[in-house]
């Protein structure tokens, strides 16, 4: 459960922001606001289910969950996939002096197993140059460990760490390695942050994916189909069509050696390929019904519809 998520001195960001999902101590005016969209996590706490960032161009939008998406990468993979001299992928602000050789700064605040948690780390592209995790076992945040560059200092309620801090790179995450050994906190932290989904409609060529194959699946088409249906953009039904690759033969000459290549990459002959096609109403003079017509998606659809079918498939997965 996301409580806030806060960053600074990341791509257009120079101070830090916060995006906060606590809700504010007031009632909306339309009472179903508070009905539907707030809910009580305890006396003290109530949080938002879903909240709207908008803005003129350039902004920051885009960058906001580009940042969510970089954290949520790195915690996952910093100590399995990166090199001892590799760089970080992450990009400060450039357009001040006083912030193109600081370290980005990420955290998050989240609820896990009925218990508070507050994660972050601050990064260069060189090496993780802090980091912290503190929880809140009743009442007070206490400290679980904190780092600063070799500097690792973890506290009796996170015994799991104590024999990694010697193992850890300078430019890997320590929740993460201490993952990599088994952690059983921070293995379920790793885990949490795995079911956060980032989904952005700029990169929706791999969302697409999912949705194919939650519409090959009898027991979640009808989900996405209903989606695409209700948001009201012509389409009444969605189909997996299947089938192989044509025969060498039958490609023109001029990219037989193209074709040829991918089919030795696929490692298969009869590579199969799957197509989405969607079906459209027919009206006759009278605006009544006379039949459904077939569209393919890549060659019939707009750009608008196909990123929307690319990110049904995720969104129903979210928001189940």
């Amino acid at each position: 459960m996301l409580i806030e998520f806060s960053i600074g001195n990341y791509r257009s960001f120079k101070d830090v922001v916060i995006f906060s999902l606590v809700a504010a101590n007031i009632s909306a005016q339309d009472k179903r606001l508070d009905e539907n969209n707030v809910f009580k996590v305890d006396t003290d706490l109530s949080l938002l289910k879903s909240s709207v960032i908008y803005g003129a161009n350039a902004s920051g939008k885009s960058n906001l969950a580009a940042a969510l998406r970089f954290m949520r990468q790195f915690v996952l993979n910093s100590s399995k996939e990166t090199q001892i001299a590799e760089k970080i992928g992450t990009e400060p602000f450039r357009l001040s002096t006083d912030t193109a050789d600081s370290p980005s700064r990420f955290e998050i605040v989240f609820i896990l197993e009925e218990r508070k948690y507050r994660y972050g780390f601050s990064v260069d592209t060189e090496r993780v140059v802090s980091e912290w995790l503190y929880h809140v076992p009743i009442k007070k945040e206490t400290r679980l460990f904190e780092r600063q560059l070799d500097k690792i200092s973890v506290t009796a309620a996170f015994k799991e760490g104590k024999e990694v801090t010697g193992k850890t790179r300078p430019n890997a995450l320590f929740l993460s390695s201490v993952a990599q050994w088994n952690g059983a906190l921070s293995e379920k932290i790793l885990g949490w942050f795995r079911r956060l989904n980032v989904i952005s409609g700029l990169n929706d060529t791999a969302l697409m994916g999912i949705t194919t194959q939650m519409l090959a699946d009898p027991n979640l088409r009808d989900e996405v189909v209903n989606l695409i249906k209700k948001l009201d953009v012509g389409i009444d039904d969605i189909r997996i069509e299947k089938g192989n690759l044509p025969s060498i033969a039958s490609i023109p000459q001029e990219i037989r050696g193209l074709f040829d290549e991918f089919v030795k990459l696929s490692k298969r002959p009869d590579t199969e390929v799957v197509e989405i096609q969607t079906s459209h109403r027919k009206y006759n003079a009278n605006g009544e019904t006379v039949s459904l017509e077939s569209f393919t998606i890549e060659e019939n659809e707009s750009e608008g519809t196909k990123k929307l079918v690319a990110l049904s498939g995720p969104l129903i997965d979210t928001l189940k």
